[in-house]
């Protein structure tokens, strides 16, 4: 559904909004500069155009901050504003606090006002007008989904107030806007279908609200829940994966059975800009603006599926990428790998490579730089990419029924299929998990295919919160790749730079300060 973000629904939303605390003029004169509610809300067009509003706040390239801010990436300069997240110096002011606030309320904005109108609309279609309040709904629950893995406690704001109701509203409990996600994926999920004809293509299905649920209930530990949701999905059999990791990510596999949610976009009309934002500097000037980490590096096993630190494995510390796990060279340019440009990535310092480590400020800090969206099919216009972004594919929900399965101790067959799928596709071909791990070992198993598989993708800050290991994982120094020189090996550690997550208070980030300023009943968060 490239169409859904057309401007002409995005204006007819915005105009519309603004007209809810206006009274009747005297002569009770149309506006003639926007669209009036005294002419909408009538036809079933009016409110797919409504619904096609909403889907423009889902997430995109943004995603990148939040990996960015972790263990597996780091902030490739010292002047991004998410610098201070990683070194844990940021407050309730930060702007990235702040953005993902203001983003998620307005997505839920959008989404209300569809529902508090929709009912005026005189439509016979109802299975049509409930499609419609379904894709609301589980938008609805997508940002509250992401915005209670951010905050916690956040207010349950289910029909539009007005500002000075604003004003005065509390916090909900996580735990009541969990079940509340739950209620409302469950009961979309029963309005939707479970596939569109090609020009609706990028709508919400049954199986999006479905695998939604899967993830949020996971997120909130109800793991009974998420294996049942997301075996749901499973046994919808629409979905499956795509048998080649690496093309995952380009135009050609656009909407293909892997994916279960995605935002579209199309090229010359409505674009993102992954390419420029993250790809390598010396792609025309592009943004490395997070950059993968040694800590992400080296948890890609061998081929034969031995970590790196196994004696037994066959790693060469001077060939550190031969024989490794595919899905170390898909997701990141390593030394001497082709750039679209048809230079070499060459970050190795005294190298001479356009990448070289300290050529530039906004060179690669590390070594090692995103290939994830980077695709050569933008190289002509890296900031316009029309590539659709990915939010939720089916290699998620497989993990996710695993490790829900594992976590509630009931592993079966089911459960090492779901993993050895991910982990033998067929350009990955790591061989199959042993069926004689322990829950223990199969957690950790889980825990190390979801950081890999979707590294990069947006969702490991909400991973390590809730495995409560970021403590662990997170705080310490940087570092990028080791090199030679003069035949002793040097691993590159980023200058100046050393992680901080505290138990206390980084499990949550705290309420913005300006909501705070405008609504003190907001209270804050532990520690801030």
């Amino acid at each position: 559904m490239k169409q859904y973000q057309s401007y002409i629904a995005i204006l007819a939303f915005s105009t519309l909004t603004s007209l809810s605390g206006c009274k009747k003029a005297v002569l009770e004169t149309l506006p003639n500069d926007r669209i009036s509610s005294e002419i909408y809300w009538k036809t079933e067009s009016d409110a797919r155009s409504a619904v096609n509003a909403i889907y423009p706040s889902l997430d995109a390239v943004n995603l990148f901050n939040l990996d960015g801010v972790t263990e597996i990436g780091h902030t490739n300069t010292t002047f991004t504003a998410e610098y201070n997240i990683e070194n844990g110096t940021y407050d309730a002011s930060h702007s990235r606090i702040q953005t993902e606030w203001t983003a998620g309320y307005r997505g839920i904005y959008l989404a209300n006002f569809l529902l508090d109108n929709i009912d005026k609309i005189p439509s016979t279609n109802t299975a049509l007008m409930g499609q419609f309040k379904g894709e609301a709904r589980t938008l609805r629950a997508y940002f509250y989904i992401k915005l209670v893995g951010l905050y916690g406690d956040v207010p349950l704001i289910t029909t539009n107030i007005s500002a000075a109701d604003g004003k005065e509203v509390t916090r909900t409990a996580a735990k009541t806007v969990w079940d509340f996600i739950d209620k409302e994926l469950t009961e979309a999920a029963a309005l939707l279908p479970t596939t569109y004809a090609a020009a609706d293509k990028g709508r919400i299905t049954k199986g999006a609200a479905l695998a939604l649920k899967a993830r949020a209930d996971l997120w909130a530990g109800r793991y009974a829940d998420a294996a049942a949701a997301a075996k749901q999905v499973i046994d919808l059999g629409v979905y499956s994966l795509l048998p080649e990791y690496g093309k995952l990510f380009s135009v050609a596999s656009e909407n293909s059975a892997e994916v279960v949610l995605d935002k579209q976009f199309l090229t010359g009309t409505i674009t993102q800009n992954a390419f420029s934002f993250m790809g390598p500097y010396s792609q025309k000037s592009s943004g490395s603006n997070y950059v993968p980490t040694k800590a992400l590096v080296d948890l890609y096993t061998m081929k034969n599926g031995k970590a790196i630190s196994d004696p037994t494995s066959g790693f060469d510390p001077q060939n550190p990428y031969l024989n490794r796990d595919p899905r170390l060279r898909f997701t990141s340019y390593l030394d001497g790998d082709p750039l679209p440009s048809g230079i070499l990535f060459r970050p190795i310092p005294g190298s001479g490579g356009g990448d070289e480590i300290g050529k530039t400020q906004y060179n690669t800090t590390t070594g090692f730089s995103l290939k994830k969206y980077c695709s050569a099919e933008d190289f002509a216009a890296p900031g316009a990419s029309g590539l659709n972004f990915i939010l939720l594919r089916y290699a998620e929900v497989l993990l996710t029924y695993a490790e829900a399965k594992i976590e509630l101790n009931q592993i079966d067959a089911t459960v090492f299929d779901a993993i050895n799928k991910v982990r033998t596709r067929t350009d990955v071909g790591l061989p199959a998990l042993p069926n004689t791990l322990t829950q223990t070992e199969l957690r950790a198993a889980v825990r190390l295919e979801r950081t890999i598989e979707l590294a990069f993708e947006g969702w490991h800050l909400f991973d390590i919160r809730r495995w409560k290991t970021a403590e662990t994982v997170m705080p310490g120094k940087v570092f990028g790749i080791t090199y030679y020189s003069a035949g002793a090996p040097v691993v590159v550690e980023v200058p100046s730079v050393v992680k901080t997550f505290s138990a206390a208070k980084h499990y949550l980030w705290p309420v913005p300060q300006k909501e705070k300023t405008l609504n003190p009943a907001l209270g804050q968060n532990p520690g801030w």
